[in-house]
């Protein structure tokens, strides 16, 4: 086997295909306690055969949407090209290609949100730094700039002026300090939390696990849960912003409307795991904007489920995971037992 080829193991295994070690352990360890056999394909630096089948055993797309600022810039055409090979043999694939496609997209998230009447933010997509200080005089200050293939809070930025807008737009133009890795910039309206805070609905398995609040009240838009998330200063190695605190809320549960309405939509688009943002305001809205599909968990808010004999996200993740892996595995093979990384 070529050292770049994708790993495979005998028996049916999940095949778990990401571009960031760091945000893969928890659910290892998970299926570790199992017993279910798993082989992590980490891109890019990896081959696929074209005239190979890919190996019997259930796969699950952790590719992100913020690949492209740990890697390659490329890792989102490698990971599209995983996914279409694994959909031409006819392989079961967690949050698979289509599910892929919204990751990558904000305005995909945006359109199938409105579309089905969520309210969401204002928003406007500019092509070009010219276009979206033009866009921008459609909107009233303060208004936010985000990048359409985001996660880790890319390109998101607060301005209170037109002017501090314009004196900044070509930082987003190409070859910019902040420019998006597809050329496209999303203006959107700034929607005030009621209280300062916003709130995250986990979902696995399509089904809701629980919801947390993040703090904003410190003005941060890295809302990623996990440690790994915190960001580091441009051309430097030195972190400036860690993640904010996340508390599990309570009040929020599988019968509040909102979320069986997520969960319908998390059905109708075939997204099994995870997790959706949204903003309470002091006008009554609830507005969704973010659904992030390579979702991570906050290890406090973990640690506390388990104090408290709830199941943790992970080990919920790996229990879905054996069911689905079961179902796809050959009945005369069983799944558990070899860890390929």
């Amino acid at each position: 086997m070529s050292s770049h080829a994708l790993p495979v193991t005998g028996d049916p295994a999940v095949y778990i295909i990401h571009d960031n070690p760091e945000w893969i352990a928890p659910f290892t360890e998970a299926l570790d306690r199992l017993g279910v056999a798993h082989v992590e394909w980490l891109l890019p630096e990896t081959t696929i055969d074209l005239a190979a089948e890919p190996p019997e055993g259930l796969f699950w797309s952790r590719l992100s949407a913020s690949a492209h600022t740990r890697t390659d810039p490329h890792v989102k055409e490698y990971g599209r090209a995983v996914l279409d090979w694994l959909a031409a043999a006819g392989r079961r694939v967690i949050n698979g290609r289509g599910v892929y496609e919204l990751e990558v997209s904000k305005i995909r998230q945006h359109r199938e949100l409105a579309g089905r009447s969520f309210d969401v933010p204002r928003t406007a997509a500019a092509f070009g730094p010219q276009a979206l200080v033009e866009a921008a005089g459609g909107f009233t200050p303060p208004f936010i700039t985000k990048h359409n293939q985001g996660g880790k809070g890319l390109g998101v930025r607060r301005f209170d002026s037109h002017a501090e807008l314009s004196a900044a737009a070509d930082e987003f133009a190409p070859g910019g300090a902040n420019a998006p890795i597809d050329g496209i910039t999303l203006i959107q309206e700034y929607v005030q939390p009621a209280q300062p805070f916003i709130t995250r609905a986990e979902f696995i398995g399509g089904r809701f696990h629980y919801a947390v609040r993040v703090d904003v009240s410190g003005g941060s838009f890295e809302l990623c849960p996990a440690d790994a998330c915190a960001v580091p200063g441009a051309g430097t190695d030195t972190v400036v912003e860690a993640a904010p605190p996340f508390a599990r809320r309570e009040e929020i549960t599988a019968a509040t409307p909102l979320i069986s309405r997520l969960e319908t939509l998390l059905a109708d688009l075939n997204i099994e795991i995870a997790g959706i943002e949204f903003i309470e305001t002091a006008d009554g809205r609830q507005v969704v904007y973010d659904i992030n599909t390579n979702t991570n968990y906050n290890p406090s808010v973990e640690s506390a489920e388990q104090s408290a004999g709830r199941q943790p996200a992970a080990d919920r993740i790996a229990d879905f995971i054996a069911d689905a892996l079961a179902e796809a595995a050959p009945p005369s093979v069983s799944p558990v037992g070899s860890t390929v990384r």
